[in-house]
């Protein structure tokens, strides 16, 4: 797979996947090991955060290190007691503030789009270069999870998640060679049915499996429609629950050594 990328134009396609998206890192790690630059970054949720911050520039230690902030759920987690979501923003909002201060998506090192969802039509909106929006914006739309993050409003347009179009966005890439790391991908649920003494552990699993389902059939129609060179990377990510972001450890390694 190196081999095919060097001295190659190549997008670099983040998935979303919560706290499973810090696998994202492990690549970021054998890239610059390998002295591997994206000619494009393409991300969503939280391969959007990530995918953000290597677009200004930030090393993967780096990108860890503001990653491992969201071990400490207080950090960033303030609980809402209106409107439509269960968790404000404004905790989230000040650390990328503090990342990405006021640059715009045209300020980028290496040209970024982000995945968000207009919740009022149901389209996919792709922020880009084009959009005179500041990244911590785009960052807060392509990762507000209905229902658990806030909402986020630019210019009277209301964006949610961007898993809810396009959960890893090669449609978006500019480039024929991408490089895509899909952490809801074939190997992020267990072939198997939940089976745990409590019902409640089971209805529970069986929801989140079934969300992990639903996004890996759409990303497996995006991929199967395509006519570009992916060389798709899938951790093993059946393991952890998107929430478990206290085993950032763990999980950035499932991302190591997969190039």
């Amino acid at each position: 797979m190196i081999k095919n990328l060097q001295n190659k134009n190549f997008t670099l396609v983040l998935s979303g996947g919560g706290a499973l998206g810090i696998a994202h890192l492990g690549v970021l790690h054998d890239l610059e090991k390998e002295q591997l630059i994206p000619s494009e970054i393409v991300g969503t949720s939280m391969g959007g955060i990530i995918g953000a911050c290597l677009a200004i520039g930030l090393t993967e230690e780096k990108i860890y290190e503001h990653i491992k902030s969201f071990a400490g759920i207080s950090n960033w987690i303030k609980f809402s007691f209106s409107g439509n979501a269960v968790v404000d923003n404004e905790k989230v909002a000040k650390i990328f503030d503090g990342i990405f201060h006021n640059k715009k998506m045209n300020d980028t090192i290496i040209p970024l789009k982000l995945i968000a969802t207009n919740l009022l039509n149901g389209h996919k909106k792709v922020f880009d270069a084009s959009d005179d929006v500041y990244i911590k914006d785009a960052v807060l739309c392509t990762m507000a999870i209905p229902g658990i993050f806030e909402e986020h409003i630019i210019e009277n347009e209301t964006y949610g998640d961007g898993f809810l179009c396009e959960n890893l966005g090669v449609n978006e890439a500019s480039f024929d060679d991408i490089l895509a790391v899909d952490v809801l991908g074939e190997n992020a649920f267990e072939k198997t049915m939940p089976n745990n003494f409590f019902k409640t552990a089971n209805v529970l699993e069986m929801f989140e499996k079934s969300i992990r389902l639903l996004i890996y059939n759409q990303t497996k129609t995006n991929l199967s429609n395509s006519n570009k060179h992916i060389y798709l990377i899938q951790p093993f990510t059946k393991d952890y629950k998107t929430y478990q972001f206290h085993k950032h450890e763990e999980i950035r390694s499932l991302g190591v050594g997969l190039l």
